[in-house]
């Protein structure tokens, strides 16, 4: 497989260019950002002393909670990108009967090849593997995915395919012009289901970037690890969306003359990529093998938190399909208004994007009445990596101020990078990447803590289906807090008021083209 790319640019604007000019002049241009695998080195079997532990099982390593999985859920918050990323390499390496994997953005950078090689040779071993992408994201050469979907064990569909995949110009600018609506409906839910015991949710999609390990920019972004009980709700939200009608089989997008068959050595250039030291560091593969001792020491130390009181909300697929224009509401967006509402002394929200409307400001507003502190961290112009959605927050920063909200802006520069940057480039002296903040957590009361794929802006309210984990627990609410006080702190972040931002301290240039992106209209940011 040479090229597998679920990106349209590498999230330079999480495709929020949606004025119609800006959307045509990007879908001119797509498939501009094709990637290659690269070729290994002549003769050199990469992947010979390769070896993998495939007599245990996620089961097998679970079986020590049985008193508790049918009655409670178990979550461990996942901070860093490093960890986040080998526990999903774990969970897969490790899988018996199933991988069901949804995602908005699936790449072609290191992480995602590394990825796909682990999914081939989970359904190798019989393992059924089902990948649900959102088909803007899909970038890539349609015989490329099909050689993905050509193995017996593995299923892709795509959500929504109204704008890209099986499209030729003409049909995508139709789409646009006559169904704009539609055409922004799109699919931002992130899981990763093992077995249907094990699952990983929250705000990392599968690039470089999201796991810590671009050299220029990254996310700083909080996934969390689930299992038990809550894995039920979450299993039947993915039956949801990929029994629905608008997550279409890959092969039914494109001519049937273009499905290869299937010969397990279609995938040899990419376990070969896969297994060659000089595209990761070898210790990567060292950590995944360790894993099940440092979940050992987890547990022992009762790192995973149990508990009674944990909620997963989905958004239904088709969200706000019946309502007029871009408005509409949804479940996770109920869920967030009633937190909000019933908060009686904190709120702190980390949101990497935060274009609010009237109807925002006023319920932050209340809650301020009433003597709830609250507190936001989202991205400085110097950090963000959406132009578009930054003009869109500047336009009402100061009315947001009014309310009684606390604003503060990430730096680019923040001193939590030396804890965020896995080990491996934290040994890498020659450069300290930039990041941005992408998670999207709240913590309300030092008791409840949110941890999603919501931001707050008008897309995600009203447009993105979005899912949310929502735990009642002060024991998991205290770690996340500590995080969050630390990443408030000067080193990390700017405070923002009425008479100060730190916009000035960026270029002409960008903030040249942030101030022309005020003509997209919020309703769509």
């Amino acid at each position: 497989m040479s090229k597998i790319c679920f990106e349209t640019n590498r999230i330079i604007s999480y495709f929020r260019k949606w004025q119609v000019v800006i959307l045509l002049i990007t879908m001119c241009s797509l498939g501009s950002c094709k990637q290659q695998v690269k070729e290994s080195t002549i003769n050199i079997d990469h992947c010979a002393n390769i070896t993998a532990d495939d007599k245990t099982s996620v089961d097998s390593y679970l079986q020590q909670f049985a008193s508790k999985t049918s009655k409670m859920s178990g979550a461990y918050v996942l901070e860093d990108g490093d960890g986040s990323m080998i526990a999903r390499a774990w969970l897969t390496q490790h899988a018996v009967k199933s991988i069901d994997i949804q995602y908005f953005i699936f790449s072609v950078d290191n992480i995602g090849l590394i990825a796909c090689d682990y999914l081939v040779r989970a359904a190798d071993r019989g393992v059924k593997v089902r990948i649900c992408v959102d088909d803007m994201m899909v970038d890539a050469e349609a015989d490329d995915i099909m050689v993905m979907d050509a193995h017996p064990n593995i299923e892709i569909k795509i959500y929504n395919p109204n704008i890209n995949l099986g499209k030729n110009l003409f049909e995508k600018m139709a789409n646009v012009v006559t169904d704009f609506r539609h055409v922004n409906q799109r699919m931002h839910n992130k899981v990763f289901l093992v077995d249907g015991q094990a699952v990983i949710t929250g705000g990392r999609n599968i690039a470089d970037e999201y796991f810590d390990y671009d050299h220029e920019y990254n996310f700083r972004d909080r996934d969390i690890f689930l299992v038990g009980k809550i894995c039920e709700p979450i299993a039947a939200s993915f039956e949801q969306f990929w029994s629905h009608p608008l997550s279409v089989p890959v092969s039914q997008l494109l001519p049937a003359d273009m499905s290869p068959t299937y010969s397990p050595s279609m995938y040899g250039k990419l376990h070969q990529y896969a297994c060659d030291t000089t595209n990761y560091w070898p210790q990567i593969r060292a950590r995944v093998t360790n894993l099940p001792a440092a979940f050992q020491t987890l547990v022992n130390q009762d790192g995973i938190v149990w508990s009674d009181s944990v909620q997963y909300v989905s958004d239904d697929p088709g969200k706000n399909d019946g309502s007029q224009g871009l408005e509409g509401s949804g479940k996770t967006t109920e869920a967030l208004i009633e937190l909000i509402k019933n908060a009686q002394k904190s709120i702190d929200i980390q949101s990497p994007y935060l274009v609010t409307t009237v109807e925002t400001r006023k319920l932050l507003e209340t809650a301020v009445k009433r003597g709830v502190k609250i507190r936001i961290l989202t991205n400085s112009l110097a950090s963000t990596d959406n132009l578009e959605a930054f003009s869109g927050y500047q336009r009402d920063r100061k009315a947001l101020l009014k309310t009684g909200v606390k604003i503060y802006e990430f730096r680019p520069d923040a001193a939590c990078r030396a804890r965020l940057l896995t080990g491996a480039l934290r040994e890498k002296p020659t450069f300290t990447p930039i990041f941005g903040l992408h998670a999207k957590s709240m913590t309300i009361d030092g008791k409840t803590t949110v941890i999603g794929t919501f931001n707050l802006d008008p897309r995600s309210m009203h447009l993105n289906t979005e899912c949310l984990t929502i735990i009642h627990n002060t024991q998991l609410t205290q770690k996340v807090q500590q995080g969050f006080d630390d990443e408030f702190k000067l080193e990390n972040a700017w405070e923002t008021t009425l008479q100060w931002n730190p916009d000035s301290d960026v270029n002409l240039r960008k903030r040249t083209k942030t101030f022309m992106r005020k003509v997209v209209p919020k309703s769509v940011l």
